[in-house]
């Protein structure tokens, strides 16, 4: 692929993430005013492993919208059924996202990431250092003022990047996968989905019946509007993939499983201040009532973001990536 196609980090975050052994996140799931945040192994990739892989794929256009496509080699001579893959904030141009696409592909996929941010990934939130105890107040006032300049960053691109920006991108590359990709749409008997932290939640959206009004995580109802004409009752469209699979989703609430409609695995961590147990446990329940076919692995000791492809030090991380890629490569092969 062309060099300017593949992810590229800033040397300094490399570095710092080298230097580090990766411990759990330890940020809260809501600010101050009750609204989420977004951890750091959502917006920041780990360093790319040591395994000699480099992406395979290309990006293109597909309906408008700027998507990293990777086949299997053997594709179109044999038959690949189509994959949805929704990254976190890391986006279409990370090296491990790309890496990630191309290891579905390796399984029979015909796989499409697309740029859920219009070229606008999320600001590079690496976790700063702790202050020792040593420190002076002046350094470690500078550390505190830069953390919270990253958290307004972040904070200023998720108003940028709402449900009502990132799903009718994801419309228009369904629409298009349909057309382009027919064969593929048809052999698996519909679109599956694979989506990681921000992408998991639009994993459960497109599970799901909707409607005009469905609400967003803060509860609050859209407004019918009449020029539009969707003062004329709720419409209903959904769900738009067969099924899907979640690794540590982020920015989910309670009211993103009481529509689904197709089934879904999920990858949780434990303890994960962007996914809380009481959401995960709401979840369940809806699902279990509504008799939906599901799957929940709980993976303690980890990070969330782990299941991401990534270089970790500590093998106990190793061990569930692998294992988390397997839970949602067989639910799919399995559906």
């Amino acid at each position: 692929m062309a060099d300017q196609d593949i992810a590229t980090r800033a040397p300094e975050s490399d570095a710092h993430e080298s230097s580090i052994t990766p411990v759990p996140a330890t940020v809260e799931s809501l600010d101050d005013e009750g609204g989420p945040v977004v951890s750091e192994h959502c917006t920041t990739d780990r360093p790319t492993p040591t395994t000699g892989e480099t992406p395979k794929g290309e990006i293109r256009q597909l309906g408008g919208v700027d998507v990293y496509l990777t086949k299997p080699e053997s594709y179109p001579a044999n038959p690949s059924k189509l994959l949805l893959l929704l990254t976190g904030g890391t986006g279409l141009k990370s090296i491990n996202n790309q890496i990630q696409a191309d290891r579905f592909a390796s399984e029979g996929y015909v796989v499409v990431m697309p740029d859920l941010f219009e070229g606008d990934p999320a600001p590079n939130s690496a976790a700063l250092p702790e202050a020792e105890t040593t420190s002076s107040f002046i350094e470690t006032f500078k550390l505190k003022a830069a953390e919270t300049a990253k958290s307004f960053l972040i904070d200023m691109w998720m108003a940028r990047h709402t449900e009502e920006k990132i799903f009718p991108i994801l419309e228009k590359v369904i629409h298009a996968c349909e057309g382009e990709f027919a064969d593929a749409v048809g052999y698996g008997g519909g679109i599956y989905a694979v989506g990681y932290c921000i992408g998991g939640r639009y994993v459960l959206l497109l599970a799901s019946e909707r409607t005009d009004s469905q609400a967003s995580w803060t509860g609050a109802q859209k407004q019918a509007d009449e020029e539009a004409g969707e003062g004329q009752g709720p419409q209903k469209k959904g769900p738009l993939i067969k099924a899907g699979a979640v690794a540590h989703a982020a920015l989910v609430s309670t009211e993103d499983f009481r529509n689904l409609k197709s089934p879904v695995s999920l990858v949780c961590v434990e303890t994960d201040p962007m996914f809380p147990d009481e959401i995960r446990i709401a979840g369940e329940e809806a699902m279990s009532k509504s008799n939906l076919e599901h799957e929940v692995q709980v993976y303690p000791g980890v990070p969330h973001g782990f299941a991401v492809v990534g270089d970790y030090v500590d093998n106990n991380i190793k061990e569930a990536q692998a294992t988390a890629y397997e839970q949602m490569r067989q639910w799919l092969h399995d559906h």
